[in-house]
């Protein structure tokens, strides 16, 4: 669950708590599979953050190029892969040149978008023909935590829901890539479960957001918070949040 309305060093921090679980890199990896790649093809991630899949792409052989709109968090990545190929570039104009790529990557970034279908026009014109195109990421009205107060944790997923900018851009992936030409579109669901204290920063992000929007108070996030460390240390803590992906091939 990400945001890039926080600072880059911060959300790096909670991101690589997130992205260290198992189930998270098992996540990255089945990405890597749909894309399909020969060895040595070229792949765009776009909105790379901190640099993790383009370093990983490279180190399966692939000729990975990562892309985002943020300098600040290039600059941070390329701080951490000093060898890797990371470009400024928004997802709607992305500084690749036509036809010129084999894999496009984007993995928790369509919900940061209110034009999903210029960023796929955009896919399709950097990826050559036969392509692989690969979407990942939750629907922020689709997450699942275990807590004594059901009706306040509601509120507080629904809260932070309607603060992203697309909260269920997820769930309309597959219809996205068919209306963007794509073929072969295939469409899968795999459910992340944390049970420890790593989830902590996920949590604590989510309680914050609902309380600057108003929709609970302070003591609200706060008390709902404390149970959930308590839930932390005695083992009790259960959040599930399913990942949607969906892959597609470029015309010949």
């Amino acid at each position: 669950m990400t945001s890039r309305t926080e600072r880059p060093d911060a959300l790096v921090t909670r991101l690589d708590a997130v992205e260290r679980q198992p189930g998270m890199r098992g996540l990255r990896e089945r990405t890597y599979e749909l894309l399909r790649l020969a060895p040595g093809a070229r792949v765009v991630d776009v909105g790379c953050g901190a640099g993790r899949a383009v370093a990983e792409l490279d180190g399966r052989g692939a000729r990975a190029v990562g892309v985002d709109q943020d300098v600040r968090m290039i600059e941070l990545a390329r701080g951490r892969w000093p060898d890797a190929d990371l470009r400024v570039g928004g997802a709607y104009d992305l500084p690749l040149a036509g036809a010129s790529v084999y894999g496009y990557r984007a993995d928790k970034l369509f919900h940061e978008l209110r034009e999903p279908q210029r960023a796929l026009t955009e896919a399709r014109r950097v990826l050559a023909p036969g392509g692989r195109a690969v979407l990942a990421g939750q629907d922020w009205d689709t997450v699942v935590i275990d807590s004594d107060d059901p009706a306040l944790t509601r509120t507080l997923v629904h809260a932070r829901a309607d603060v992203v900018t697309a909260p269920r851009a997820a769930r309309r992936y597959r219809g996205l890539l068919l209306d963007a030409g794509f073929e072969d579109v295939t469409a899968e669901v795999r459910t992340e479960v944390f049970t420890g204290p790593s989830a902590l920063p996920v949590l604590a992000a989510l309680a914050a957001a609902a309380q600057a929007s108003g929709a609970v108070t302070r003591e609200q996030a706060d008390g709902w918070l404390a149970e959930q460390r308590v839930r932390a240390d005695t083992d009790r803590l259960f959040l599930a949040v399913p990942m949607f992906l969906a892959s597609g091939t470029a015309p010949d």
